[in-house]
């Protein structure tokens, strides 16, 4: 780990988070630069998500923790949402996409089936 000019409680939390995994949650920070993290999360049983593997990239910015961290998400996913938490419980009440979250109140049993297909399409084998 290049720790040069790293705060302390980004060091501290990566250690953390490398001994004390999150169930389904894979992240290991980048040797160039210990603010960058490649993530992978397992999508939750018994959601349209079950059996997806989606990658992520997470950056922690110079202002962290006063700033969040900036996450996107590299597997396409069918989610209005797109937040771990949420992905077994997708809400289209807060969404933060319009076209999904329309989609999910309309038809969500549509919507569901969709979100399955995404995941075999583009999470499964991952």
């Amino acid at each position: 780990m290049a720790n040069s000019n790293l705060p302390r409680r980004i060091i501290k939390e990566t250690q953390r988070l490398l001994s004390e995994p999150a169930p389904g949650i894979s992240a290991s920070p980048s040797e160039e630069n210990m603010r960058y993290f490649n993530v992978m999360i397992l999508g939750p049983a018994q959601s349209p998500y079950e059996g997806g593997v989606f990658k992520l990239e997470l950056f922690l910015p110079e202002e962290y923790p006063m700033a969040a961290p900036k996450v996107r998400f590299l597997t396409k996913i069918y989610h209005p949402n797109i937040d771990k938490a949420l992905l077994s419980a997708p809400n289209p009440d807060d969404p933060l996409s319009d076209n999904i979250a329309k989609h999910w109140k309309s038809n969500e049993v549509e919507a569901v089936e969709t979100a399955k297909e995404w995941t075999r399409l583009y999470a499964s084998g991952a």
